[in-house]
């Protein structure tokens, strides 16, 4: 419970965070050393939602199995 209590506190932030961005903010750029390239803020966030949908996908898999 405690891990999924930091999960939304740190998505808490990140809604602060992403409201407090203008429009303009979205298209600068950063590197991504996993990536090994530039991305946008607009890019990031696709993958950081890919990404977070992907660990869910796990979990529920999990859990489901421990129901089986």
């Amino acid at each position: 419970m405690v891990s999924l209590n930091l999960l939304d506190a740190l998505h808490f932030r990140w809604v602060l965070f992403l409201k407090s961005l203008k429009a303009d903010d979205f298209k600068r750029t950063f590197y991504h050393p996993q990536q090994k390239r530039e991305l946008n803020i607009n890019e990031a966030l696709a993958l950081y939602s890919w990404h977070c949908q992907h660990h869910l996908a796990h979990i529920t898999s999990l859990k489901n199995k421990k129901n089986w």
